[in-house]
């Protein structure tokens, strides 16, 4: 660590989940701060950065005049010619085998139960 310079020597000795002042929140931390669905944890340490950051800051303020506006815009209707198309759009393969590996959607069956049945064909080779 010696070659580092102090600011990547400061953000390396961070303890997990600590923001640096030069870090900002991911848009996708944004729009889940706003929308009160961020664990009690990491909201508590994305306000305390948002009360640091001007910049973090801005985005929480833009997000949630988005939300409001959003929020505000009414009913929103899906024309019936795009229904009629959607509707139609094959939920399962009929008559032609799934690609070998390809993962397909099984009601009920959860990316676990998928992963596990991968772990298990590897370590039966």
């Amino acid at each position: 660590m010696e070659h580092l310079s102090g600011s990547f020597k400061r953000a390396f000795a961070r303890r997990p989940g600590e923001f640096s002042s030069t870090e900002h929140l991911a848009y996708e931390a944004v729009v889940a701060f706003v929308d009160g669905e961020l664990r009690m944890n990491a909201h508590l340490r994305a306000g305390t950065h948002i009360a640091e950051c001007p910049v973090c800051a801005a985005e929480v303020d833009a997000q949630r005049q988005v939300r409001t506006a959003l929020r505000e815009s009414g009913e929103i209707t899906v024309p019936h010619r795009l229904l009629g198309q959607l509707a139609q759009i094959p939920t399962e393969c009929r008559g032609a085998a799934p690609f070998e590996g390809f993962p397909t959607f099984k009601p009920g069956a959860s990316a676990r139960d998928e992963r596990g049945k991968r772990g298990r064909r590897r370590n039966a080779r």
